[in-house]
């Protein structure tokens, strides 16, 4: 452990999400949430982003002047990361915070499902700082003008994965009723949840079975920290997100996709026991940054990795590329 009094980090960054849910509620009645309001390397930036900008800077700013940071973040130029206070030199910041505003947006913005907040620091070591770097990791259910109520997840690396469900009538971080977090103990997939992105689980994961009935269950979150929290809560028991690795296999340029700061509370998984890989089997990491596309392969426990992951990892290895278009 590197980061100095990792306890005040967490309570910072529940702070910060605590000001991004309120701004998300506020907007939800009074602004045009799915319209665009500019496209970045990294993602399409709606109008329900552009509204939690500046709670963002504003806060960092006002960080940034007690402990000087460099903040990585969806739609907060330059994407390779910006040094609070302003004037402040790379340099003299000790921490690098990576986060992902609104994970789930095109979700949210049509008040269909909640999506996340998330939020990772870990030690600066400039360019060289991974993901697996992160030390401290909050996510914040941001709600759906329904929802009453909000679950706020956090980990600090070797100290487990912790939990609350805040009423939103209040909605201070130091309140909340503890939630448990359980990742499924199931020793299989049938009757359960499993979800590749984008790409029906079918029989490989299965084995022979009865096709005309519906015993494997798909629920297509598009939000990676929404993924994560349904395996850290027992919901699902196995999760993939691999259109890097499928866009290679088609010979076709790399799309939308996972990208590290939407793993930035990865480490809450990890402290939950969630297991999570890349597409070759092994723990995912990355650069701390939005653009480098990741693949990742998620298990509940370590009995379904080891059914699972030697089905997906022979499917990934010897399935044929796609010709490329126009060769022969």
């Amino acid at each position: 452990m590197n980061l100095k009094n990792p306890d005040r980090f967490v309570e910072r960054l529940r702070e910060l999400q605590w000001h991004i849910r309120d701004a998300v509620i506020g907007a939800q009645q009074s602004v045009d949430l799915a319209s665009v309001s500019r496209v970045s390397s990294a993602d399409t930036i709606y109008g329900i982003d552009a509204v939690i900008e500046p709670v963002i800077e504003q806060y960092m700013e006002q960080w940034g002047k007690e402990q000087p940071l460099v903040l990585i973040a969806e739609g907060i130029e330059p994407e390779t990361g910006r040094v609070f206070p302003a004037g402040a030199h790379e340099d003299d910041a000790d921490i690098r915070i990576i986060i992902d505003p609104i994970d789930g947006t095109r979700g949210l913005m049509f008040d269909k499902r909640a999506a996340w907040s998330l939020a990772g620091i870990a030690p600066n070591k400039g360019s060289k700082t991974r993901l697996r770097d992160i030390e401290a990791a909050v996510m914040t259910e941001l709600p759906t003008s329904k929802m009453g109520s909000g679950d706020v997840l956090w980990a600090i690396k070797g100290k487990g994965a912790h939990a609350v469900r805040e009423s939103l009538d209040t909605g201070h971080p130091d309140t909340g009723v503890p939630i448990p977090l359980k990742p499924s103990r199931a020793d299989g997939i049938l009757h359960g949840f499993a979800s590749v992105s984008n790409f029906f689980p079918g029989t490989n994961l299965l084995g022979p079975t009865d096709v005309t009935a519906a015993t494997v269950f798909e629920d297509q979150y598009i939000s990676t920290g929404g993924q994560f929290y349904e395996l850290i809560v027992g919901h699902d028991r196995f999760n993939a997100d691999l259109r890097p690795t499928f866009y290679r296999m088609q010979n076709q340029p790399e799309g939308l996709c996972c990208h590290p700061y939407d793993c930035a509370t990865m480490l809450i998984a990890d402290e939950a026991g969630v297991i999570i890989t890349d597409e070759k089997g092994q723990p995912l990491d990355g650069p701390l940054d939005t653009t480098t596309g990741l693949s990742w392969i998620a298990y509940a426990n370590p009995t379904l990795r080891g059914k699972i992951e030697p089905l997906v990892l022979d499917f990934l290895q010897h399935t044929p590329k796609r010709p490329t278009p126009g060769r022969d």
